[in-house]
């Protein structure tokens, strides 16, 4: 029974891998047109934010190839710093296949970072965008040429996001890379359940989770067969530290990388830049996301 669970989950591993390389993007174009929301902090977070974005590829000697970073472009003579959110990709996902997510969090101030690597279950990719950071935040030059980003990231304040397998890689990376405790505040959307994940040999421990995170995943007609409602529970019963998650109605697995994006990029301006509009739609007598239509199964313990 254990072999045809694993071939089973094999098969299904495939099938995603299979259906994300002959996507040319994963995100719509229109998505943020496109995309219900059910609450005003939503809707005006899945807008774009006030910066003009710019966007920069840096080369790799890794497996992955290059890093791609998009950023408000203004970085470029400004003298101040930029919190930082870094992209974990889902199988065979690449960072190239989703910029749009990428330059909608740089237009609300963020440096976003990511990279081509398709299996970054373990979080090594995720690592080796914080070195590159610390590595640019230090350097005054980049290619022989003056680097944009000397003294502009603010390291106090990086973020995390991962769907599908990169859900797995946001656990990994904020629990057993080097530079795990560098994360202020992280996003796990629909991360592979504990059982596949195990089938899978992308092992986890979401109990060693210290980071303050958000859960989330689809529900209804296009149930999240990565990880069900009861999973996505399991998963969240697991951690101790400070947690919320909740589950989009009517909404696939595929369509969970982009859709509660503005219930993500308004976690991470309340977390890394103190948005106390933002913070709204978590905290307070009556949270938004509590009384959003499009959400369910919401639980938050902070």
């Amino acid at each position: 029974m254990q072999i045809l669970q694993i071939i089973q989950s094999i098969l299904l591993s495939l099938v995603t891998v299979i259906t994300s390389l002959f996507s040319s993007q994963s995100v719509p174009f229109t998505y943020q047109l496109t995309t219900k929301t059910g609450g005003e902090l939503e809707a005006n977070y899945l807008k774009n934010g006030e910066y003009q974005t710019s966007y920069n590829e840096i080369s790799s000697l890794q497996g992955f190839g290059k890093y791609i970073i998009s950023y408000p472009k203004e970085l470029e003579s400004s003298n101040r710093i930029y919190p930082v959110v870094v992209f974990v990709n889902g199988t065979g996902v690449k960072a190239s296949k989703y910029r749009r997510l990428f330059e909608h969090m740089a237009s609300w101030g963020f440096i976003a970072i990511g990279t081509e690597e398709e299996y970054d279950w373990n979080g090594f990719a995720s690592e080796m965008c914080i070195r590159l950071l610390k590595e640019l935040n230090s350097s005054e030059t980049l290619n022989d040429k003056p680097c944009v980003f000397y003294q502009k990231v603010d390291l106090d304040n990086v973020g995390i996001t991962g769907h599908s397998q990169g859900g797995v890689g946001v656990f990994n990376a904020v629990t057993k890379q080097e530079n795990k405790d560098i994360y202020k505040a992280a996003v796990a959307i629909s991360p592979t359940n504990k059982e596949l994940a195990a089938n899978l040999l992308w092992d986890y421990d979401a109990s060693l989770i210290k980071t303050p995170i958000f859960l989330l995943s689809g529900e209804g007609g296009g149930d999240d067969w990565v990880v069900t409602g009861e999973q996505l529970s399991d998963i969240y019963n697991d951690i101790k530290t400070k947690k919320i998650m909740a589950r989009k109605i009517n909404t696939a697995h595929g369509e969970m990388l982009y859709s509660a994006d503005g219930y993500v990029t308004a976690w991470f301006m309340w977390k890394l830049q103190g948005d106390e509009e933002a913070a709204k739609a978590f905290t307070g007598e009556h949270p938004e996301i509590i009384s959003n239509s499009l959400y369910q199964d919401v639980n938050i313990s902070f």
